[in-house]
């Protein structure tokens, strides 16, 4: 199923990864590269480009066919430097981006669907916001968004942060988010938001996934 409009698909894979010790982009979970997994499941959930945005240089596993590869312009800018290549890349084939880190391994198609679709007129960014914390990498932006993010790049003002404050933002909390049933029966914990920062969140990533067996 996809969106009824053009919504591209954005992977932030060039983080130092410092608290795993390893790059994220190319943990293996349940046998596959988490990057490569992040990225095939946005290609089969939405029809606009998919892109995996890198740091310069930097080697990647093997990506679905039909995945585009981005470089940060400047290494070591954070997210908004990522967040501007993938705007960048998808270009004019989309109106639209779902944005993700590469650590989401529990990432839901429902939850995609239902994030990019509060993308309402007047709406420049759909940001979940639960239990107190803002998930900008697991949120939805339009690309209209890329002037903003350039001016805050040349400005040397890098935090995620500063762009939701100069956009308007509609934030989801859990009660929207988990009124759609099909999100809902899929993902009742919104596990889609878990991240993988350091080793000792990867028992837990499991633990939320044999839960999630147990109750499907």
């Amino acid at each position: 199923m996809s969106l009824v409009s053009p919504c591209a698909g954005v992977v932030l894979a060039g983080g130092l990864s410092s608290r795993m010790g390893k790059p994220k982009a190319a943990l293996e979970w349940r046998g596959t590269p988490l990057v490569s997994g992040i990225s095939g499941l946005l290609a089969r959930t939405l029809d606009g480009p998919i892109v995996v945005v890198r740091a310069p240089g930097q080697e990647l596993p093997t990506l679905p066919d039909g995945v585009e590869i981005a470089e940060d312009a400047r290494a070591g800018r954070g997210p908004l430097e990522g967040l501007a290549a993938g705007l960048r890349a998808a270009g004019e084939r989309a109106d639209r981006a779902f944005v993700s880190s590469t650590d989401l391994p529990l990432l839901q198609a429902s939850f995609v669907r239902r994030v990019a679709a509060a993308l309402r007129d007047g709406v420049d960014a759909a940001v979940p916001r639960c239990g107190g914390n803002a998930h900008p990498l697991a949120a939805a932006y339009r690309l209209t968004v890329l002037p903003p993010i350039e001016r805050l790049l040349d400005s040397d003002r890098l935090r995620l942060s500063s762009l939701l404050d100069e956009i308007a933002v509609r934030w989801l909390d859990s009660g929207w988010l988990l009124a759609d049933p099909a999100l809902a029966a899929d993902d009742p914990h919104l596990d889609s938001l878990l991240n993988l920062n350091e080793p000792a969140d990867i028992p837990t990533a499991l633990a939320a996934l044999a839960s999630r067996r147990r109750c499907a």
